[in-house]
């Protein structure tokens, strides 16, 4: 537990550094009569004014006087919320909107996902492995004001196993694949030389098709990790994996536990050792969900995340038929339920729930309406709006340990969602997007505009 508490203390400071390394943004505004959902998981408050300055909010009330010169914006009726954090994506893995690649790791694809993320509401995001190091530079010049989209963290390229998980494409910079202990140590320890802000590991069998990674190897990377400051965050599956690494010292679980339902004793050590649970149903749902053609498919909001050749692949004839028919659906249909269930019995134990989708990792994880819909999911699964908006944003920033962001307070980034409707009342509200603020700054573009 000292341990814990420690690299917690290292990691928000290192946070706060980065944060007085941010741009700020000159644009100074008032927001007038909102209804305020801060990210704390507190009751609304109505008719509330925000002041933004210099990227931060520097006052909030029922009443306010404006400095002269301010512009004001009249937004009676409408509802202000923390920007979403996402603390599970992937940039730089899909190109062309519909295929995965080994070569889509470009500065540019890079950054139009960036874009889109941000686009959505999606302010802060972690991209939680497979990068190419070329991340650290993007990351940089964010800090330095010169790059746009949404704020990267990054957990770099991440530890898989020699043929085995990540089962993804990708280039030889793109993944660490140690096959001893003494090379899992040195990928370690070159990723916190890169200053990597978590580190990630892959810790599955993919339903028997590949080699595992050890206890041996996952143990030393957690413990190299931990002397070097870094948290751990890990890809699972199997509730036997997950107790495993629960007791061997991971910090973040980054997908839910989808084999079985959960027990008793597996929830009590998540909240004795403190670990963050992230569930990330749109995983599971993006298998089977598009052949069935939801509402949602026929929405701008979709559509323009999606983009025309994803949407031809969906629309093609005999796709449906072809996703009904496969002997992995009816699988892909129970780890959903299973996560569900999990979700609930986790939350309602007090075990700590963070937020996050994998978005970016397969062309059917949408950047940006991945995230408005694992909200919706998130609530399905038994968690009530506020339950769930918080998750994505105060509960995120602890996992993250950014005390900058994810609630809405004097003095911290004005990281902003301006919704036409209450979220509250129904969660598919939050893509009836009036604005978004990132830094203060409005973001032009919105998605269904």
């Amino acid at each position: 537990m000292i341990l814990r508490a420690s690299l917690g203390l290292v990691a928000m400071a290192a946070a706060l550094s980065g944060f007085a390394q941010q741009p700020s943004a000159t644009q100074t505004v008032q927001l007038r009569d909102v209804r305020l959902i801060d990210g704390t998981g507190a009751a609304p408050r109505e008719h509330v004014s925000l002041l933004l300055r210099n990227g931060r909010i520097e006052k909030i009330g029922e009443t306010m006087v404006v400095p002269s010169g301010v512009p004001v914006r009249e937004l009676s009726g409408k509802t202000v919320m923390p920007g979403l954090i996402s603390a599970h994506s992937h940039l730089g893995l899909i190109v062309d909107d519909a295929e995965s690649s080994a070569t889509g790791y470009t500065r540019e694809n890079v950054t139009a996902q960036l874009k889109q993320f941000e686009r959505y509401g999606v302010t802060t995001i972690l991209s939680l492995g497979v990068n190419r190091d070329l991340v650290y530079e993007l990351r940089e010049e964010q800090r330095r004001g010169r790059l746009g989209g949404a704020t990267i963290f990054t957990a770099g390229r991440g530890i898989g196993v020699p043929g085995g998980a990540p089962p993804l494409p990708g280039a030889t910079d793109q993944i660490y694949r140690p096959a001893t202990v003494g090379e899992a140590r040195e990928d370690v320890d070159e990723m916190a030389g890169h200053r990597a802000d978590i580190v990630k590991i892959w810790v599955d069998k993919l339903h028997g098709a590949a080699p595992e990674m050890t206890p041996e190897i996952y143990k030393a990377v957690i413990d190299e990790a931990h002397r070097k400051n870094l948290r751990v965050a890990a890809h699972e599956y199997a509730l036997e994996d997950a107790k495993q690494l629960v007791a061997d010292g991971v910090d973040v679980l980054a997908h839910s536990v989808r084999d079985q339902v959960v027990d008793d004793a597996f929830v009590q050590a998540m909240k004795q050792n403190k670990v963050w649970y992230v569930p990330t149903f749109t995983v599971d749902e993006s298998f089977f969900v598009y052949a069935a053609r939801p509402e949602f498919m026929q929405t701008a909001f979709f559509q323009q995340a999606a983009g025309p050749k994803l949407l031809a692949k969906f629309n093609a004839p005999g796709y449906a038929e072809k996703i009904n028919q496969d002997a992995q659906t009816a699988q892909h249909r129970k780890d959903f339920a299973v996560g569900q269930q999990n979700l609930k019995k986790l939350f309602d134990a007090g075990v700590n729930v963070g937020f996050g989708t994998d978005s970016g990792a397969l062309p059917g994880r949408i950047p940006g309406f991945a995230e408005h819909r694992e909200l919706e999911l998130m609530v399905e699964a038994g968690l009530t709006p506020m339950q769930a908006i918080t998750a994505a944003t105060g509960e995120n920033a602890k996992l993250l340990h950014l005390a900058d962001r994810g609630t809405i307070a004097v003095g911290k980034r004005a990281d902003l969602l301006v919704l036409d409707a209450d979220p509250l009342a129904d969660i598919r509200n939050t893509r009836r997007m009036f604005a978004v603020y990132h830094e203060g700054r409005r973001i032009a573009d919105l998605p269904g505009k």
